[in-house]
């Protein structure tokens, strides 16, 4: 079983910096995508970026947004800069094991972390 663990959230003001971090264990990270996902009370969850299994192929929503990852350390990282409130949400990292790229659709992630809440001050 994939155990997905978040870390690096909390409370910022507006244009500053953080680095979100989900360690995966129980599986074979490296073969898997990866994606950062969040979600706002009342709201569907939406997908922010996403990673394939080498790095090689990534989507992101917006330009403030970097993901990657450490296959030596079954780690995806999300550094999100110039922080905006309407970045607050709760941030949530998913795994696809399925071969695939760096899948925009939420229905192909099977593994999921419990999140990690982001707040952004104005």
């Amino acid at each position: 079983q994939v155990q997905l663990v978040e870390s690096g959230g909390g409370l910022v003001q507006a244009g500053g910096s953080l680095r979100l971090s989900c360690a995966a264990s129980g599986g074979t990270f490296s073969t898997y995508a990866m994606g950062w996902f969040r979600q706002t009370p009342g709201n569907e969850r939406e997908l922010v970026a996403a990673i394939n299994w080498s790095g090689s192929n990534i989507y992101r929503t917006n330009s403030r947004i970097t993901i990657s990852r450490e296959n030596a350390k079954s780690t995806v990282y999300l550094q999100m800069n110039n922080l905006k409130p309407e970045d607050t949400a709760s941030y949530y990292c998913a795994a696809d094991s399925k071969p695939s790229g760096a899948s925009r659709d939420i229905r192909t992630y099977e593994y999921w972390g419990q999140g990690t809440q982001v707040t952004v001050s104005s």
